[in-house]
């Protein structure tokens, strides 16, 4: 497995965003190869971690603003760049990035960060990834939030899903920032736009961003659905809360929230809510509505 790591010069000077990285280093189960994780980790130390966990294509610079909020409520928020994104470490070959190895990455981290009574948030390969880490050590997690997301099992995917999975695959340059701002309501400025790009001098450096749409399990015959039923049987039994928080203008998840609420029993009495004017990044249309949503949530279900 070679790997790439972006130069910290790209990181320098991003808006909102003076966060130092805390570094993690793993090793690839399969190759041995250490893998170094990065992370914003900001807050009280010693208080229980609000998990920020993003997707595809961004990084922890998504969470800039909820990170910014959470710490003012007092709370610790700790926000990992996945490996292929981010200051992260970048394997080069796609075939490298499978969604268990992604699993297994994460697993990893958290294990060696040993975070513990935790709060996640998820948006969108940060629930696929999220829930998975849930279901193999629900004793960590104290609560849950999941917005535009999902965990799927080989049972098909929605019209607009095709469509970016089509295009995600044929397009030669994967253009990163008008991603994030088609995604998103509002209109991202030119600084926040190049942030999304700053991870990746180049397409070498992309391969995990490209591989990750053709990992989703939407078909019987594909990876990780067997991975992903085992893991439904475990959620199917998490009686801890669980909320959900989906945005209002997202066609590739909408209808997700309905089929969590009525599969977790941790769903049950909790104060749903849908986010209005957010698109899929919500977390760039409405970060305050969010920072709201998990403030309210962790002191109304105290662990």
């Amino acid at each position: 497995m070679d790997v790439l790591r972006t130069p910290d010069e790209r990181f320098v000077g991003l808006p909102d965003f003076p966060f130092a990285p805390h570094y993690t280093e793993i090793a690839d189960r399969a190759s041995g190869v250490k893998l170094r994780i990065a992370a914003v980790d900001e807050g009280p130390r010693d208080a229980a971690p609000v998990l920020l966990l993003h997707g595809e294509p961004t990084w922890s610079f998504l969470y800039r603003k909820i990170i910014a909020g959470l710490v003012a409520n007092g709370h610790r928020a700790v926000a990992p760049d996945l490996v292929g994104f981010g200051r992260s470490d970048k394997p080069t070959d796609r075939e490298d990035y499978t969604y268990e190895r992604h699993v297994a990455w994460m697993s990893d981290w958290l294990i060696a960060n040993d975070l513990r009574n935790i709060t996640l948030f998820c948006q969108d390969w940060g629930g696929l990834i999220g829930l998975r880490l849930v279901a193999a050590m629900p004793e960590r997690f104290a609560r849950v939030v999941a917005a535009n997301t999902f965990l799927p099992a080989g049972q098909g995917a929605t019209p607009a899903f095709e469509a970016w999975l089509a295009f995600s695959q044929s397009t030669p340059i994967f253009p990163t920032p008008m991603i994030v701002n088609g995604g998103s309501v509002r209109e991202l400025s030119e600084a926040e736009r190049n942030a999304y790009e700053a991870p990746y001098p180049d397409e070498s450096y992309k391969a995990g961003a490209r591989q990750f749409p053709a990992l989703v399990p939407v078909k019987p015959e594909m990876a990780s659905v067997a991975e992903n039923i085992e893991a439904w049987k475990v959620l199917e039994t998490f009686e801890k809360p669980f909320l959900t928080a989906f945005s209002d203008q997202d066609p590739i998840t909408r209808g997700a929230d309905e089929r969590l609420q009525a599969r977790i029993p941790g769903c049950k009495g909790q104060a749903h809510t849908t986010i209005k004017d957010g698109g899929h990044f919500l977390q760039e249309d409405q970060p305050d509505a969010i920072v709201d949503v998990l403030t309210r949530f962790i002191a109304q279900t105290p662990a």
